[in-house]
């Protein structure tokens, strides 16, 4: 009997998943890449993108040296979505690069010290179809960064 609930309550978990974790990655990274295209268009904004689907705008590069994923790094940044509405930001605050998102681990190293400039960050290289705290699931993000240094 006790193994009989334990299987019912794994089933009801799962079935309590929401439709919005079971959306088809492609088509939302498809989706993704159309709003920010829009978003860019919409702003007059011109941006590089990288081969994962990373937009990017350097406003200034900064330095010619670049960090690396094992340097720690002292940022200020602004996180908001694609309607201008922020959810984080941060003023000379320092952490791993290799503890942070992948859009952060791909976007930053494009900026030498001093740098500073805009990373349009699909889902799939934020947070993913899983929602943390402020931050819905897909959703894609914007950070305007100022790299102040590293070590």
């Amino acid at each position: 009997m006790k193994y009989c609930i334990y299987f019912f309550l794994c089933i009801l978990s799962f079935s309590s998943c929401s439709k919005e974790e079971n959306v088809d990655p492609v088509q939302q990274f498809d989706k993704e890449i159309e709003q920010i295209e829009k978003y860019l268009n919409d702003n007059n904004l011109i941006a590089e993108k990288t081969i994962h689907g990373l937009y990017y705008i350097i406003e200034t590069p900064g330095g010619s040296e670049k960090p690396k994923i094992t340097n720690t790094l002292t940022v200020n940044y602004n996180g908001y979505f694609l309607d201008e509405k922020e959810f984080d930001s941060g003023v000379n605050s320092e952490f791993g690069l290799f503890q942070v998102i992948e859009g952060w681990q791909i976007g930053i190293p494009k900026f030498g010290k001093g740098g500073k400039g805009k990373l349009l960050v699909p889902s799939r290289l934020g947070y993913g179809s899983k929602a943390r705290g402020s931050i819905p699931a897909n959703s894609t993000l914007i950070f305007d960064i100022e790299l102040l240094d590293w070590r």
